[in-house]
């Protein structure tokens, strides 16, 4: 069985156009599950597909922890399920489905898999991610172009954008980190299970298209705000304190300097910067 797993907010639009690119056959076993963080979204109870199953989370609970509560539902009914999780401002190429049972057939020792992701003109945006923790760089890196004929290469880190769990390796239900409300939650989820053992890649055997960014930018302070608090709190789980410490006043600085060139966009970066100090003497105390 096969399990999509999206979280709206304020989506509904993007989530029918994902629902349509999946086609409605009975011979893939598959559901849609739609956490759903926009409470008051009246237009997502329009859709209808037997397929589709919403949970309403009551309140925006931020990307990491609605993905918790999709998951826990699936886990509860079918842990052996294969979960597809996949952004709403995302749909499927044509044919796609029918690749994923024979894929994991075929290559069971996976755990987590991410995809291939492409723009709307067709242009590459993932093809996987590297980490290389002596410099705290977080690479977004074409691993496959240079192995055409290979059904999939290891990497460090796969996009939550398009993000395929194989539940059949896991005795507890994965979870994201609650401390991540968004962004870098994809990163810390696949390096976490990454040191456990679980096997990480990225394929070209299937793929999705991505209008990215559709959602979040939206409201760009809160995005830069969130991802910079996020940014830090994944530089300081998992590089050392001297990487830390020179990648936070550089970004620090070079947030001050942008205040005259680009206020909004500094005022996020330093909204971000405050909240993670705030946590951090917080958790301290």
């Amino acid at each position: 069985m096969i399990y999509f797993l999206t979280v709206n907010y304020y989506s509904t639009r993007l989530i029918a156009r994902l629902i349509d690119s999946i086609p409605a056959t009975q011979t893939i076993p598959h559901q849609i599950v739609v956490v759903n963080n926009s409470a008051n979204d009246q237009e997502l109870k329009d859709l209808y597909t037997e397929s589709l199953q919403i949970l309403d989370a009551q309140t925006n609970l931020g990307f990491g922890k609605a993905c918790n509560l999709g998951l826990n539902w699936i886990y509860e009914r079918n842990p052996n399920a294969i979960v597809w999780m996949i952004n709403p401002d995302t749909y499927l190429p044509e044919n796609t489905l029918k690749k994923v049972s024979p894929f994991f057939n075929a290559h069971p020792e996976l755990s987590i898999v991410g995809t291939l992701i492409y723009t709307p003109a067709a242009e590459l945006w993932f093809a996987g991610g590297q980490f290389i923790p002596k410099l705290g760089a977080i690479l977004s890196t074409d691993l496959l172009s240079s192995h055409p004929d290979t059904a999939y290469v290891f990497c460090d880190w796969v996009s939550g954008c398009s993000l395929l769990i194989n539940l059949r390796h896991f005795p507890e239900c994965p979870q994201f980190d609650p401390a991540y409300f968004l962004y870098y939650e994809d990163f810390d989820f696949c390096r976490r299970y990454a040191m456990q053992g679980h096997q990480i890649a990225v394929t070209s055997q299937f793929a999705v298209v991505h209008e990215a960014s559709a959602i979040a930018n939206r409201n760009m302070t809160k995005k830069l705000k969130h991802s910079t608090y996020s940014y830090l709190l994944t530089l300081e789980r998992y590089t050392n304190k001297a990487i830390f410490i020179l990648r936070f006043l550089r970004l620090t600085l070079y947030s001050f300097i942008l205040l005259l060139l680009k206020p909004q966009t500094a005022l996020g970066k330093l909204a971000g910067i405050s909240s993670y100090l705030f946590e951090k003497f917080s958790n301290d105390q």
